[in-house]
Parts: structure tokens; sequence; C-alpha cells
């Protein structure tokens, strides 16, 4: 399972790290950790720093432009902090190696899937989609795209683990029949095969082939898996309608937006459906408490990344979601890493569909920030790698006196 000496990476975080990363897609609060490496931040190049700066600076500004001021002023100071601790992890990682242990939390996630709702529905759930019980189906799929990245990107190590992993997370990705990370698995794997330079390889491709056919196959042969059909589903399950209350929302407060975490009420549509929990609680009759349902709106989101951004900030905050966004894609493209290269421009086309950008998440958020340190960083990889190994200094000649008046 291990790297050979030849793929490990310059940096390499101490064990504890390591576990903790594994067990972050089980317990998502342990990201908090990060908050230890905003120092990071620092080692950054000046340009970055700068970058980071301005988008700060945005969401604080952004936020005495809403309707209460200083509850977004205080709402947009943690997420903003939240959002650099997440980059700050990637900067202390600098290479995406350091994030294999991710894949053990996951594959741990998708096994407890399938035995929750095998247990509790049996195969008819599988058939109403695949879902767990703290994971949303759609967040399923997404860290079931992750898992397959880290199994073909994962340099070094044997192949007897790859097959039962890779297979697992095709699985569950399928189970899940969610399209939006159909989305980012096809387009993070393209940009991988574009951008990697001497480590593209067309192999990228074989998990969105996997899909794709497997897909293709089942709907020709009329096989009874509903999940998988619906990958085939060019339906937008009435998110056009959640744009449009977005867009009017952002109208009454143009310039800062409404406020972090206070746009539920604006998205109509799903704020009178009340306090929901994952669909697999609910096919299991089990309810939202009142102690939740109370705070329903906050994780309401637009399904477009950009426009709940600008309904939640205004144009002032969205300025500096797309100029770190930006900025991040294109280092991540310099940086020639094929995982961070997946992970960025994946779920950035999946944000045309769904927000797996907004913090606090299951993790998967985190993690897109963490690929923009991540990206950030690799300035600081090339550093490393081009610094001379120390010499042993000779001592100096003596300098002759005709020598120095010549």
């Amino acid at each position: 399972m291990s790297s050979s000496p030849a793929h490990a990476p310059a940096f390499t975080p101490p064990k504890w790290v390591s576990g903790l990363i594994a067990l972050v897609p089980v317990f998502p609060p342990l990201y908090l950790a990060a908050l230890g490496c905003l120092g990071h931040l620092r080692t950054l190049p000046l340009t970055a720093r700068y970058v980071l700066f301005f988008f700060a600076g945005t969401q604080l500004v952004a936020a005495l432009f809403t309707p209460r001021p200083l509850l977004s002023l205080l709402l947009a100071t943690a997420r903003t902090l939240l959002i650099l601790s997440m980059i700050a992890a990637g900067v202390y990682l600098r290479d995406s190696r350091n994030l294999k242990p991710l894949l053990w939390g996951q594959l741990v996630i998708c096994a407890t899937a399938w035995g929750y709702t095998l247990y509790t529905q049996g195969f008819a759930g599988v058939q109403e989609r695949l879902g767990h019980p703290y994971y949303y189906i759609v967040s399923l799929g997404l860290v079931a795209v992750v898992a397959l990245w880290l199994v073909v990107f994962w340099r070094g190590g044997r192949l007897w683990w790859r097959l039962p992993a890779g297979g697992l997370a095709l699985a569950t990705f399928l189970a899940a029949g969610s399209r939006g990370p159909l989305l980012a698995l096809g387009v993070g794997s393209l940009a991988a095969l574009a951008f990697a330079g001497k480590q593209r390889r067309w192999w990228v491709l074989l998990p969105g082939v996997l899909v794709l056919g497997l897909a293709a196959v089942t709907s020709t042969l009329q096989l009874p898996l509903a999940p998988v059909e619906r990958l085939l589903n060019d339906q937008t399950s009435g998110r056009e309608y959640v744009w449009q209350e977005a867009v009017q929302g952002w109208k009454t407060s143009p310039i800062g937006g409404v406020g972090p975490y206070q746009g539920g009420p604006y998205l109509t549509s799903l704020f009178k459906e009340g306090c929901q929990l994952t669909p697999t609680l609910q096919r299991n009759e089990i309810q939202c408490p009142e102690t939740l349902s109370r705070w329903s709106s906050v994780w309401l989101i637009a399904h477009n990344a950009w426009l709940h951004w600008l309904l939640e900030t205004g144009i002032i905050g969205l300025l500096g979601l797309v100029t770190v966004m930006g900025y991040a894609l294109w280092q991540a493209t310099l940086s020639r890493d094929p995982f961070t290269i997946s992970v960025l421009f994946g779920f950035t086309a999946m944000n045309v569909v769904d927000v797996v950008i907004a913090l606090p998440s299951q993790h998967f958020a985190e993690l897109w920030w963490a690929a923009v340190g991540l990206s950030l960083a690799h300035d600081l990889r090339l550093a490393a790698s081009a610094s001379p190994r120390p010499t042993t200094a000779r001592p100096a000649e003596p300098v002759h006196l005709s020598q120095a008046r010549s």
C-alpha cells in the first residue's frame, strides 16, 4: 500500500496527520484541525498572498452592505477564516500525495452506505438510489469520484488493492446515480489529461469511460438499475426555479448580498419544504429533530456556486470568489499535478448545478479549498526540488600581492 521511496513526496507529514486525514470523511469536524496551519500562508509567494488578501477583504466588506451587517460580518469572518485554514492546510501538505490516506476514510463511507441501505431497505433502497445516514446522495457520489481519482493517480504501490478499492468506489458512484458528480468526473479527468504534462496518461479517462459504458449497457439491455439510468437523464430537477429565486433574492441587496448562511428564506421552493434530513433517513421515517428545524434554512443552497455566492455576498463577494478561483485554476495548470487539477476543475464544473465549495460540508468542499492551497504551493515545491545540496566549502586560496594589484 505504501509508495516506494522513488515515488515519495519531498515532504511527508507525521503519521498522526496522515491518520487524521484518513478519519476526516468518517468524522468531518476533524478538518477543524486545519486552523492550526494558518501560519503557513506566510510562506506563499507575494502574488498568492495578495490574491488571498483580496478575497478575504471582499468577503468582509460585502458583509457591511447586507441587511444585517453585524451578524453578516461575524458569519463572514468565521467562514473566511475556515476557508483560509483549509488553503493553509494544502500549503502545509504541499504535495497531493500526502492526501492519499483520505482514500481509506472514503472507502469506509462507501461501505457504510451499502451496509446501511441494504440492511434497512434491501435492494429496493438501492433502486431508490444508494444513500448514507449523514451524506447526501450527491455528496456520496462525489466521495466516490474522489476515491476513483485517488486510486487512479496513486503512484507506486501494488495492483492488488486497486481493483477492489476502485470497484467499490465505482459501484457506489453508479448506485448513487448522481449526474453532478458525473460532470465532475468527466471534466476533472479530461483536465488532468490536458494539463498534467509528462504525467498525463490516457488511462486517467478509465473511470469515466467505465461509468458511461456501464450506464449505456444498462440502458441498452434494460437492466433494472434505476440509479444508473438516471445518469443518462438530462432533466434539471427543478434547479431552474431555484436559480431564478436566487437572482430575485440577490436583487434585494445587490452590492453585499443578503449575508452568509442567510439566503435560505429567499429560496422559497426549497424553504417551504422545511427541515429535511438525508433522503436515506427520510425513507426510514427518521424525521428532522425540532432543535435542527429552526436552522434548516442555513444549509439551503442555490444549486449553482456563483449564484449562491452572489445571493449571499453580492457583487463584491462574488468578485473575490471569481478572483481566487481563477488564480487557483491557473496555478493548478502550472503545477502539472493530476489529482489537484482533477479536483479543482472537476468541482468547478459541478458548481454549475450544485454548490460544492461552500463551507462547512462533509469534507468535500474543504478538499476543494485544500486543493487551492496545493496549487498555490507548487512554487514552494519547485524551490525545494531546485535547491542545491549543501557542499563542503573549500578553504580559500591565498591571494598574492601581485595578483591583487593586477
